[in-house]
């Protein structure tokens, strides 16, 4: 049973960007291995409740105000899948206390998972000749799990800095996501970038390997060299938003990637002042979006997105206020309960087992957070349940690596 855990810790970031179908997969065995080993399952969760209940709870609680959303509202029940399946992703949790699942699978995972991304979405850019690649999903997302995937890639180097094989993949997987991330040609994984180098920055006098800051090094180079690589067209992009954007602002044309999201914005900002406290349902949302469009106060061209290309925003708009303390608790209590463990190792000089699982928990809060700014990545369920399901593997991991030291 072991063993068969460590599979699936591995599976899920491995198969998350080079299928279709591999979260999904992931997700469904988790949920199946937990049933069919029901009472480990409970007993571990029972047993460490005290420290995981605010987590929990806020995903319970997000998902019964969706719920009761959609059932005071008329809307389709399958409106809460999404919130369901996050929440039933606390099996993962279950399941890795439980059996005590080795933590350096899902290591191992997030590297594979980010080295074969990058000829995947290689291939799509120069020999497809696709400008904005994005695999089986949009470059948006494929760009902001890539990048994910080399956050916690750097995690497993300095989780594995005694194992110079394992920490030697994990930094290939560092380097490999941030390089696919960057074909996708996706801006908002870089706000991402910055919020973890924050986390980074404060604890990095525990990573007290010369491998690891050569690691960290070579980051920053590729960075730079990324940054300074026409071919690669950053710099172009970046600057093209900010154009954009003036544009924007100056009464210009709203036809560009930022100037979409900032009339988008402008009409989410309208939405949340009419239902402030509880929103309205989205399919009511793109209704009062049409009628700002033909009563001259919108440009026509929002109607053509699927949402709202902000989280907070999307969140407010369809939840109002209270909705909106609701999704947020599902990021800031697991960013809580990662940021104590990184406060507790630092301590002890930051050298315990817990500091990199909690460092990699708090890499795919902030990593979330940060691409939410730019768009919704929480729309699709990939991007949903893949957060939901790390978000609790790594809390067991911790609580295992908690348990090693005590």
């Amino acid at each position: 049973m072991r063993v068969w855990i460590g599979t699936l810790a591995f599976l899920l970031p491995f198969l998350s960007l080079v299928t279709s179908f591999g979260v999904n997969l992931a997700s469904f065995l988790f949920l199946a291995s937990a049933l069919i080993f029901f009472k480990p399952s409970r007993d571990a969760l029972v047993r460490h409740w005290p420290q995981v209940r605010w987590v929990v709870l806020a995903f319970l609680l997000h998902f019964l105000f969706v719920l009761a959303c959609a059932l005071l509202r008329g809307e389709r029940l399958s409106v809460q899948e999404k919130p369901l399946r996050m929440l039933l992703s606390v099996s993962g949790l279950a399941l890795v206390v439980a059996v005590r699942a080795p933590r350096r699978a899902l290591w191992w995972g997030a590297s594979a998972g980010a080295v074969a991304a990058l000829p995947f979405i290689a291939w799509q850019r120069f020999v497809l000749h696709i400008d904005r690649p994005g695999g089986f999903v949009n470059s948006i997302t494929f760009g902001d799990l890539a990048m994910l995937l080399g956050l916690l890639s750097l995690a497993g180097a300095i989780d594995m800095r005694d194992r110079p094989r394992d920490a030697l993949l994990a930094g290939v997987g560092a380097l490999a996501g941030l390089a696919a991330s960057v074909l996708t040609g996706t801006r908002g994984s870089w706000a991402a970038v910055v919020l973890a180098l924050l986390v980074l920055g404060r604890h990095v006098r525990g990573i007290d390997s010369r491998r690891m800051r050569a690691l960290l090094a070579a980051g920053v180079a590729v960075l730079a060299a990324v940054w300074f690589t026409p071919a690669l067209g950053v710099q172009e992009r970046f600057a093209q938003g900010v154009s954009d954007a003036r544009i924007w602002y100056e009464g210009g044309t709203v036809w560009t990637n930022v100037g979409t999201r900032l009339e988008l914005w402008k009409g989410a900002v309208m939405l949340i002042r009419e239902h402030p406290v509880l929103g309205m349902g989205f399919d009511a949302c793109r209704v009062r979006l049409a009628e700002y469009a033909q009563a001259g106060r919108l440009d026509p061209l929002v109607l053509q997105l699927p949402h709202l290309h902000n989280d907070v925003l999307q969140a407010l708009a369809t939840g109002g206020v209270v909705g909106f303390v609701l999704w947020a608790a599902t990021l800031v209590a697991p960013l809580r309960f990662f940021l104590r463990r990184l406060g507790h190792d630092a301590a002890h000089e930051a050298r315990g087992p817990q500091f990199a699982v909690a460092l990699g928990g708090a890499f795919v809060v902030l990593g979330y957070v940060g691409f939410g700014l730019t768009e919704v990545i929480f729309w699709s369920m990939k991007g949903s349940v893949f957060y939901a399901l790390m978000v609790f593997l790594l809390m067991g991991f911790c609580l295992n690596a908690k348990e090693k030291i005590g």
